[in-house]
This record gives C-alpha cells, sequence and structure tokens, in this order.
C-alpha cells in the first residue's frame, strides 16, 4: 500500500499569506507600545531594522536551503545532511519551542483583545499570578479560542489556507488605514523622546524582535504542501520577510506620531487608541484595528499550527520523536496527532494570566535563534560539502552571508544571557526553556532506544534521495 502523503496544493498567494500572516500575527496591536516606551519612536525602528537584517541574513540561507530541498520539517532536512541526527533533532526541536510559544501566545492575546471591545468582562476571580488576577471569563475565551483553532488545522491545509487568506486581506487594511492616519493626523513632536534608556532599551526590543519575525520559516515547514517552482520558494520566502520587516517600522512610526510617551503608558491597547485618535478619536475605528488584530492573531494561531505539527511530523517520521505523531489522517491528510499534542502544550496558557505573554515572547525567541544559527551553519557547512548539490535559489553571496547571519545570531542570542540588561527572566522565562529541553530529550532518548539510531539515519535519507 502506497504511504499517504500531504496535499500539495498552495499556490504563490496562499504561501505568502501563509508567511506574511503568521509573521505579523498579534504582537503589532499589543506591544507596539512596550517596544515605544522601552526604546524610544526612532530606537524601537533602529530594534527592528537591526532584528530584520538578522531574519533578511537567516531568510537568505533559508531561501537557498527550502529551494534545494523542499520536504517537510525544514530545519531537521537541512541539519541533518550537514551535521547528522543529533543536531538536525536540536535544532527542530528549538524551532518547535518557539512556534509552540507563538501559540500559546496568542491563545493568551486573544482574551486580552475581549479586554478593548468588551470592557469589565473578566469575571469570577480563580487566583493570581505574577501580580496578574486570572478569572474563569478571561481564560475561558482563550481556552476555547485555542480548541477552535486546533480543530480547523486538523480540518486540512485547504481549510487552513483559504481563511488565511481572508483574514490577511483583513489586517492589511487595518495597518493601512493606520500608518496613513499616523503619518497624515499625527506630529514629529509626538515621538520625543527617539531614543529612551540609550542602548539597554534598545537591546529590549531586540530580543523580541525574533518572536516577531518567525513565521518565514512556516514555508520550508509546509514545502510538501508547495505546489509552485522550486526557485519560486525561495523568492517567496525573502519576500515575505521584506513585508514584515516595512510593516512593523511602519506600524511604530504610526503610532509614535499618533500618542505621546503619556498616552502610551496609560493604553491598554495602544495601537487601537492610535487608530481611534488618528480618526477624529473615532471608537469605531479603533474597533476596526482590534478586528484587524483578531485576524492577525488568527493568521499567525493558524499559520504556526501549521510550522509546528510539520516539524514534529517531521521527526516523528523520522524515528526520532514517537511515530504515532508521523500519521496522517484518513480524510484530512493531516498529521493530526501532532496536532493534538501541540493543542494539550498550549490550550492551558491563558491560565498564566497576561504575563504570560512577555514570558513566550522571550523564551520561544531564543529558541528561533538557536534554530536559526544551526540553519545558518548547516548553510555554510553544505556549500563547502556538497557544492554541486541542485541549488534553484542559489545566494551570490556565498557563505559570506552565512557567516553573517551566525555572527548575528550569536550576538542576538547572547542578549538573552543572565548578566544581559535583557536576560531572560528567573525563574518564569528559565523554565519555560528548561521544562522544554528536558521533554525534548526524554523523547528523544525513547525514540531512539525503541527504533534505533541507524533507523532514523536511513529514513532520513530516504527521504532527502527521494527529492533530489
Amino acid at each position: 500500500m502506497k504511504d499517504r502523503q500531504l496535499l500539495k496544493i498552495l499556490g504563490n498567494k496562499d504561501v505568502i499569506a501563509l508567511a506574511f500572516g503568521a509573521m505579523i500575527g498579534w504582537g503589532w496591536v499589543v506591544t507596539a507600545g512596550l517596544w515605544v516606551t522601552e526604546a524610544g519612536s526612532l530606537g524601537a525602528i533602529l530594534a527592528f531594522l537591526i532584528g530584520g537584517l538578522l531574519v533578511v541574513l537567516i531568510g537568505l540561507t533559508y531561501a537557498e536551503l527550502a529551494a534545494a530541498l523542499p520536504l517537510a520539517g525544514g530545519e531537521l532536512v537541512y541539519s541533518f545532511k550537514a551535521m547528522g541526527r543529533t543536531a538536525s533533532f536540536i535544532a527542530t526541536w528549538a524551532v518547535i519551542l518557539g512556534y509552540v510559544s507563538v501559540i500559546a501566545f496568542e491563545a493568551v492575546a486573544l482574551p486580552t483583545v475581549f479586554e478593548y471591545l468588551t470592557p469589565n468582562y473578566s469575571q469570577g476571580y480563580m487566583y493570581t499570578l505574577a501580580g496578574w488576577d486570572v478569572t474563569a471569563t478571561w481564560a475561558g475565551v482563550g481556552i476555547i479560542g485555542s480548541i477552535i483553532v486546533a480543530w480547523v488545522n486538523y480540518r486540512g491545509i485547504k481549510l487552513t489556507s483559504s481563511v488565511t487568506v481572508i483574514l490577511t486581506g483583513l489586517i492589511l487594511a487595518a495597518g493601512v488605514l493606520l500608518i496613513i492616519g499616523g503619518t497624515s493626523s499625527g506630529s514629529m513632536e509626538t515621538m520625543e523622546p527617539f531614543v529612551a534608556a540609550g542602548s539597554k532599551g534598545i537591546m529590549a526590543v531586540i530580543i523580541m524582535t525574533p518572536f516577531m519575525f518567525v513565521g518565514f520559516d512556516v514555508i520550508p515547514q509546509a514545502a510538501e504542501e508547495i505546489n509552485v517552482p522550486q526557485k519560486r520558494i525561495g523568492q517567496l520566502l525573502i519576500f515575505s520577510v521584506i513585508l514584515a520587516v516595512l510593516w512593523y517600522v511602519a506600524i511604530i512610526f504610526g503610532v509614535s506620531r499618533m500618542l505621546s510617551p503619556a498616552e502610551l503608558n496609560a493604553s491598554n491597547l495602544v495601537t487601537a487608541d492610535a487608530m481611534a485618535k488618528a480618526f477624529d478619536n473615532s471608537r469605531l475605528m479603533g474597533n476596526f484595528l482590534v478586528l484587524g488584530g483578531i485576524g492577525g492573531i488568527l493568521t499567525s494561531w493558524l499559520g504556526f499550527y501549521v510550522g509546528g505539527s510539520r516539524a514534529i511530523y517531521a521527526l516523528a517520521r523520522a524515528g526520532m520523536l514517537p511515530k504515532a505523531l508521523a500519521e496522517l489522517h484518513p480524510t484530512y491528510n493531516t498529521p493530526y496527532k501532532a496536532i493534538i499534542l501541540i493543542a494539550v502544550l498550549s490550550t492551558a496558557s491563558p491560565l498564566l494570566g497576561r504575563p504570560a505573554l512577555e514570558w513566550l515572547v522571550n523564551a520561544g525567541g531564543l529558541g528561533l535563534v538557536v534554530a536559526w544559527m544551526m540553519v545558518a551553519i548547516s548553510f555554510i557547512i553544505l556549500r563547502k560539502k556538497e557544492p554541486e548539490m541542485k541549488r534553484p535559489f542559489r545566494l551570490n553571496g556565498g557563505t559570506i552571508i552565512g557567516w553573517l547571519a551566525v555572527i548575528m545570531s550569536i550576538g542576538v542570542g547572547i542578549l538573552y544571557m543572565p548578566g544581559m540588561p535583557s536576560a531572560l527572566v528567573w525563574p518564569y522565562e528559565w523554565a519555560i526553556i528548561g521544562l522544554w529541553t528536558i521533554l525534548g530529550f526524554v523523547l528523544y532518548r525513547v525514540s531512539m532506544a525503541k527504533y534505533g539510531a541507524q533507523h532514523a539515519n536511513k529514513r532520513m535519507k530516504e527521504e532527502i534521495d527521494r527529492i533530489a
């Protein structure tokens, strides 16, 4: 009997919507004020340009590798071919941490948006965590939303893609209106201070940027479901990254021109308040931006379910995770057990309350930087090790781009370490990193004991040979 395969149905529009929708998500709505207050208006823009440069360099290495090796679980394939089995598991498990963190982040972000649309809806006090009162209705909205999004992904990539394309259009409409309103109605005086807290403030924002830009790497995760020429995969990936960099810079510019530092500090949802102020304090326009933000929550949520479930599917297919996670649904052709696992890991996150937003951003960001660095290293190794490998999207800069990506990844990674002004917070953020590392170690060791290292190596080589 022929093995069941993922459906190859995603076209140009679907790929752009999937990656761009995943990258912009909800962060631009809920944390834009934090970026400006931490670093100042121009400081925040500079931080995102620096973070964007890292992502463009990393994205270029991904683009070449994704076009050359269009298999589900991109990081797994590239790092296995370059560095072997153990390194490939580490890289893929690290990126899955980033994906699951985003999914959990969106489950916390959804009830946050309801506070703007329906004030005082949070009822049924349960407990206080890190100074935040968690209520039954607040956590319930996030949990119900998580279950619905998991169900959409369970039903198949076609439904997921169709919903994502529609919602991405809504996000763009809301964001463009904010940018136009901020540019025409705002002032340069409102943008002061241009730089707040010096380099410390800029670094604090830089460590948030990997989390905000993650999403382009959903493209290589879904490579087996993309129905475009191999060279186009790389082109679409880079286009989506550049589009996201421009988006974030424009949003920061629009918000900082509309709201003063005092107004930013007093606001619970700065982008919505900036939108309302830009259009003569129109509550309707503020609500419209919030709807765009909800669209961002859903596109990011859907996109990272695709990326995370395909990465888990690829690891399980190779025998590095329990093989049951590689099973495809008999009707929908989705890795449904991997989707259920992500739902189990992330659906309870609203019970951590709103402080979990920042914990998830920072912990997930470190996982992403580690994975991106390992992909850049894989890019360099494969240029040396396999110079004749077919590369439909070939970088002119060669290994120079790879080395720049590695150096920048290390530089950004250091910002998370103890002793740095922007270090991860103990115990919450380090606890997320530690628990994820332990879970990965246990699952990997159990899988290796059950299936054997030789099986994993053989299975990976078979998959790579299939598309060679």
